[in-house]
């Protein structure tokens, strides 16, 4: 386990505000001491933050980072943050917004409490501390009856700009605010362990959008839910003729009860915030900012948040009279960003919509360069769509989830390792899945995440194989000893779900495994049992390799009894079947036969012919009787096996095929499956940029 512990002044304390509820959707405003002075501006300045949920921090009014990274609580991670630059001599000011949305969700684990945390130290000596000193307050600004963005994430925000005030400057009179509450000692529950953020603090940069559609219409019936107002008055709003060029400056000169629009395009999915620059307001417009990610027959696709993940990514502000900026606390994400403002507008109003991007600062140490021209675009595609996947941790798409999934990191592991020394994100998700471990030793399928109702089983079987390949990789034998009791008790917790007959079967209320191909599953399931074996071989390898002989022979005994039942129950006439039933026969569970050895050698060269020619049909429909298609995500266990028996050319011909029709229609990303034209379907999923990796594995071979 990480192990680094920040060095903060024993007078740190967790704060919060003087109402010990004021959690649902709370955004409260956090300012230093006024008597806080400096004599003179340090060389060297180091301020140690956290939060319980989120932050953003100003020095002197400049914004200077947000976080903290994601992490459980009881392992709370802390930013490290060079703040000499802002800081000066005489009067300081520190201005913190802190958000807690109230709830667990895909991306935070809720514990019942809302705190800050800092340490600021210059030239060496701690000059100011969260404590008792401090004042803060609730954001009357920002609404706490709003509904989630999604089932995944936070909440909606609703803001009334005329109550938010200059807080964060340095001359603001906070006399009337109320003295901080002091809610827990540095390493209290929930906060009991505190350590040093491993991975980079992200950067922001402005990006450049293209404008794309004007609309104007009547106003939306008034209604509570901002997506839906602006769901329902762009589909009637007429298209209107595009603004003339005022340096990104739009005049939209609306009556009232008129309603303007305007369709930008980011070029690809970003993790994003628009800013909104505002002239001359009167103080009964209001502003929406929408997000979306796809186009279909020439019309953006605006989620229904009737359908399954309740996507409803639409911000709204009330705006106050004069000149402002409108941005949301939180970050969004997509490739599509739709701005409405509702009138009557003046006419010197106008406005200026600008985009912030979050981004990993990853280095690339390994380029990858291939001569065929449509390989070089595809390299590019998927570089995008991991580029668009790395936050502070792998998340698999940024508009409609940005949620860690242990399954989906192993694709994107191995497209990182591919491209960088930078290890960091794969160790990081390592170790959040054994601390978020349930009593029984299985795994949470989301890091940090208590979604119980999404305890994807199959893949616990992911982990062990990101242990492994980031032991190949590292050769971290810290790491691999530090998880050992996580893996064993896991490993031992799933021996005990084998039914009479040696096969593994389900756990009640878990899911065998997450895919999108229509292969049956029903139980017991080939490819439920052939990813256990898989992780049961590689564990035994492991075992062997750092001397753990008795683990070592127990997991490979249990590896050998379950090849031969798999090989009995689910093999049939020149087939892998799914299930005893033979309802269906996949791509998937011959590939994991064909990697666990399950198959013999002189059953293997048809199995492989048969994957192949499968892929290489561009046709994704099911057909009855036939072998079903894999994934995008899955087709990483393809790849392996073609691979692994001397099949890499093979490879290449369907990574063109398969991954060079999205490139050849103009997408910049992979798509999460091969179709998408369901209503919450993701253009950009990193877990399918994994052909990155198999192509820099077999350019490496050609050498």
């Amino acid at each position: 386990m990480n192990e680094l512990r920040p060095n903060l002044s024993p007078k740190a304390l967790w704060i919060g505000t003087e109402h010990p509820f004021d959690q649902q959707e709370a955004y409260l405003c956090f300012r230093s001491p006024v008597e806080w002075t400096l004599d003179r501006k340090p060389k060297r300045a180091e301020l140690l933050i956290s939060a319980d949920s989120r932050y953003k921090l100003w020095v002197n009014g400049q914004f200077v980072a947000r976080g903290p990274t994601r992490s459980y609580p009881r392992k709370q991670s802390v930013d490290r943050l060079d703040v000499a630059p802002y800081l000066q001599a005489g009067v300081n000011t520190v201005a913190v917004c802190v958000y807690q949305p109230g709830y667990s969700h895909f991306a935070y684990v809720y514990r019942g409490a809302t705190g800050l945390l800092i340490d600021l130290s210059c030239d060496g000596e701690s000059v100011l501390v969260s404590d008792g000193r401090w004042h803060a307050r609730r954001d009357p600004s920002f609404s706490g009856r709003v509904p989630r963005v999604s089932i995944y994430s936070t909440g909606v925000e609703e803001r009334d700009l005329n109550l938010s005030g200059d807080w964060i400057a340095t001359g603001h009179d906070d006399s009337d605010w109320a003295n901080v509450r002091v809610v827990a000692q540095q390493s209290s529950y929930p906060w009991t362990e505190l350590q040093l953020r491993e991975l980079p603090l992200l950067t922001e940069r402005e990006i450049p959008t293209t404008l794309l559609e004007t609309r104007v219409g009547k106003s939306a019936v008034e209604d509570e839910d901002a997506h839906l107002a602006l769901r329902t008055g762009w589909s009637e709003a007429a298209a209107h003729p595009p603004p003339d060029d005022d340096e990104g400056w739009l005049r939209p000169g609306l009556d009232a009860k008129e309603s303007a629009y305007w369709l930008f395009d980011l070029g690809r999915d970003y993790t994003c915030q628009a800013r909104v620059e505002i002239e001359q307001a009167g103080g009964q417009e209001r502003l929406s900012v929408s997000y979306a990610e796809k186009i279909r027959d020439g019309q953006i696709v605006i989620s229904d948040p009737q359908t399954y993940c309740r996507m409803r990514l639409t911000d709204r502000f009330r705006l106050r009279p004069g000149n402002q900026t409108a941005e949301t606390f939180t970050l969004r994400g997509g490739r599509y960003l739709i701005v409405q403002l509702d009138g009557p507008s003046g006419t010197d109003f106008r406005l200026r919509p600008h985009v912030w991007v979050s981004e990993y600062p990853l280095e690339i140490s390994r380029e990858l360069k291939v001569s065929d021209p449509l390989l070089t675009q595809i390299v590019k595609l998927c570089e995008e769509t991991f580029h668009a996947g790395l936050q502070d941790g792998f998340v698999d798409g940024n508009w409609r989830e940005s949620s860690q999934w242990l399954g989906d990191a192993l694709p994107q592991s191995v497209v990182l390792s591919s491209m960088s020394d930078d290890t960091r994100p794969i160790r990081q998700v390592i170790e959040m899945a054994a601390q978020g471990a349930y009593p029984d030793g299985v795994l949470p399928s989301v890091n940090p995440g208590e979604v119980h109702a999404y305890a994807i089983v199959d893949y616990n079987f992911s982990w062990v194989e990101l242990l492994t390949h980031y032991d190949e990789v590292c050769a971290d034998e810290e790491l691999v000893k530090s998880m050992w009791p996580t893996l064993v008790k896991m490993l031992d917790r799933f021996h005990r779900d084998l039914d009479g007959e040696g096969l593994l079967i389900s756990q009640p209320g878990r899911r065998l495994f997450l895919d999108w191909a229509p292969l049956s599953r029903g139980e017991p399931s080939a490819v439920y049992n052939l990813r256990y074996l898989y992780a049961l071989q590689k564990a035994s390898r492991l075992a062997n390799s750092r001397g753990h002989q008795s683990d070592a022979n127990r997991w490979q005994s249990r590896a050998e009894a379950l090849s031969a039942k798999i090989y009995t129950s689910f093999w049939h006439e020149g087939r892998w079947y799914d299930d005893l039933e033979r309802s269906t026969f996949s791509q998937l569970a011959a590939a994991l036969a064909i990697l666990t050895d399950c198959t013999r050698a002189e059953e293997q060269s048809a199995l492989l012919d048969a994957i192949a020619a499968r892929s290489l049909d561009l046709d994704d429909s099911a057909k009855p009787n036939a072998m079903v298609l894999a994934s995008p995500f899955m087709h990483h266990y393809l790849f392996e096996a073609l691979r692994h028996s001397g099949r890499g050319d093979q490879v290449v011909e369907i990574i063109r095929g398969r991954w060079g029709r999205w490139v050849l229609k103009g997408y910049p990303t992979a798509w999460e499956n091969w179709n998408v034209d369901f209503p919450d379907g993701s253009q950009c999923h990193a877990y399918s940029a994994h052909p990155r990796y198999h192509l820099a594995e077999i350019e490496k071979g050609r050498r």
